[in-house]
């Protein structure tokens, strides 16, 4: 039944819901300017890099307040 209940997540739940890893390759051009939970729901906002900017990878953590479940989202960004 658990396997059953975790296949029918998306990895986003997963990640949310039960701890984890998950990687977001943003679009090319693209730099993570904030990310937040919604619910289950991942928002993060971009924006269009400056000529000079430096593509990074930026991590956005979670630790619940029982220090039991721990998410760790990687955005990617690229040119």
């Amino acid at each position: 039944m658990g396997i059953l209940s975790l296949s029918s997540c998306t990895q986003n739940q997963r990640a949310r819901q039960f701890g984890g890893d998950m990687t977001i390759r943003l679009k090319p051009g693209e730099k993570l300017m904030m990310a937040t939970w919604k619910g289950t729901d991942l928002f993060y906002l971009t924006e269009p890099m400056e000529e000079s900017y430096v593509p990074k990878v930026k991590n956005f953590y979670e630790d619940s307040s029982y220090g039991m479940l721990q998410t760790t989202v990687k955005f990617i960004e690229s040119r």
